[in-house]
């Protein structure tokens, strides 16, 4: 495979992954702004902000000031509109690895976004982020059923286990420093999408303790930053088979996905709230560096060639042996 077609593939997973994820936590941060009157909304506005990694404006802010930066926002690849633009844009330069299917879709979600923009501002936030919601979930599924199993598959499996692991990360840093029984707990497995399932695992028991394990470690949850990183490793190994190397990996990505997956899996039970905050700042660091080495292994491997003039070079080259 092109190394463009596989950088293509592995942005077009991560940005589908970062607009899913990003309407997710704005869709349930919006409703708790509207319907919790004891929330200061400059406060949690700020806070979300440095979530998703937003610059902070000057002055106060409110839900629709939010809005229209996190969502409708044009001017970077961070808010929603611009994820789904370089989604589309590196599907359109990648049409050979890409089926029709999925094609279409990136492409009628992102010629929607106007339309579903001049709704939000009758109707709500609400549609907006349904929207990209459900046309994100449609997207995954094209590509589960429309690609076939091989490295082009890999590639966009691995830029969203790696963007999943870490908004996950970037979604429980914002909870880090509550109260273990505050409930804003509960909107972070809202905003993960796994609410209904943690409570059929705990039996209904809403702890902070188990949040943060759920949201971790689980490894039926396909969310967890458990699940994810052994998805990312999983692709890795069947795109980089050393089989043959009996010195374990060479492969710097790998050796650090599996440095954190065994820091999470042998962790000893009840401490993984306990400094909690460093051990999210660690994974999100481990994430930034993945995606540097996969960029070097994969993409980047040859450097850059400069054409020079050849007649210079044919003066200064050495002749090979038998050469007249």
């Amino acid at each position: 495979m092109l190394a463009r077609n596989a950088e293509s593939l592995f942005w077009i997973g991560r940005y589908v992954e970062r607009a899913d994820d990003t309407a997710r936590i704005m869709d349930v941060a919006v409703h708790q702004l509207l319907e919790d009157s004891t929330v200061d909304p400059d406060e949690t506005c700020r806070r979300l902000l440095r979530v998703l990694g937003f610059a902070e404006p000057a002055g106060a802010l409110d839900v629709q000031t939010v809005v229209d930066l996190v969502a409708f926002g044009r001017d970077g690849v961070t808010s929603i509109a611009s994820t789904i633009a370089g989604a589309r844009e590196n599907a359109r330069g990648a049409r050979e690895v890409t089926s029709t299917e999925m094609w279409q879709c990136l492409n009628t979600t992102y010629h929607g976004l106007a339309e579903r923009e001049r709704a939000s501002k009758r109707l709500g936030p609400h549609e907006f982020f349904r929207y990209i919601e459900e046309r994100a979930a449609m997207f995954a599924g094209l590509a589960d059923s429309t690609l076939c199993r091989d490295d082009g598959y890999r590639f966009l499996l691995l830029g969203r286990s790696i963007e999943r692991v870490d908004m996950t990360v970037r979604l429980l840093l914002s909870r880090a420093g509550d109260r273990p029984t505050s409930p804003t707990w509960v909107t972070v497995l809202r905003s993960a999408g796994g609410h209904d399932t943690y409570l059929r695992t705990y039996r209904g028991a809403l702890d902070a303790g188990r949040i943060v394990e759920f949201m971790l470690l689980d490894r039926l949850f396909p969310r967890s930053v458990f699940s994810a990183i052994g998805e990312a490793e999983r692709c890795l190994a069947e795109l980089d088979d050393a089989s043959d190397n009996r010195l374990g990996s060479g492969n710097e990505a790998q050796r650090l996905l599996g440095r954190a997956r065994s820091e999470l899996e042998f962790l000893e039970p009840g401490v993984l709230v306990e400094e909690l905050a460093e051990r999210l700042l660690t994974l999100q660091d481990m994430c930034r560096k993945v995606g540097d080495a996969i960029a070097r292994q994969f993409f980047h491997s040859t450097p850059w060639v400069a054409w020079i003039d050849a007649g210079a070079v044919e003066l200064d080259r050495v002749p090979v042996e038998g050469e007249l």
